[in-house]
């Protein structure tokens, strides 16, 4: 699973002219792609990631001011362009397995205690964000630890 996370001032989602998802910050604005064989373990650490990074202003993390975050699939985070100039997307989970996964995040993170706002999965989104920072950092679950 990978994450790319930005600290953010605020974030929206629109789906076809409706905001169907928004945060006001300081929060995070967190793209979530998934890949063949995640799972629970992978749902678990990335959630607890998220939440637990000290990536707000003065060292806090989310779960330290209860900052909310805005979750977006995204499973371009598995694109790959190393050949030619048509990136592949066969390192992406197909929408039947990563839908599920995307929403265990989701879940998990609200489990924990986070205000989570989503995109629509799946859908032609326009995402909205006033960076703050910039603080962008990226997870991969593939290197657990």
């Amino acid at each position: 699973m990978r994450a790319v996370i930005q600290r953010v001032l605020k974030a929206s989602v629109t789906v076809d002219g409706e905001v169907v998802g928004a945060i006001r910050g300081p929060g995070l604005l967190v793209y979530l792609g998934v890949t063949h064989g995640d799972g629970p373990d992978q749902v678990a650490w990335t959630a607890r990631k998220i939440w637990d990074l000290r990536l707000l202003r003065e060292e806090r993390s989310a779960s330290d001011v209860g900052a909310p975050v805005l979750v977006v699939s995204q499973f371009t985070l598995y694109g790959d362009a190393r050949k030619g100039r048509r990136p592949s997307w066969q390192a992406a989970a197909p929408g039947p397995v990563s839908e599920p996964t995307y929403e265990a995040v989701c879940a998990e993170l609200g489990r924990l205690g986070a205000s989570v706002e989503r995109g629509r999965f799946g859908a032609d989104m326009q995402v909205e964000s006033v960076n703050d920072g910039p603080i962008t950092l990226v997870l991969d679950s593939e290197r657990l630890g």
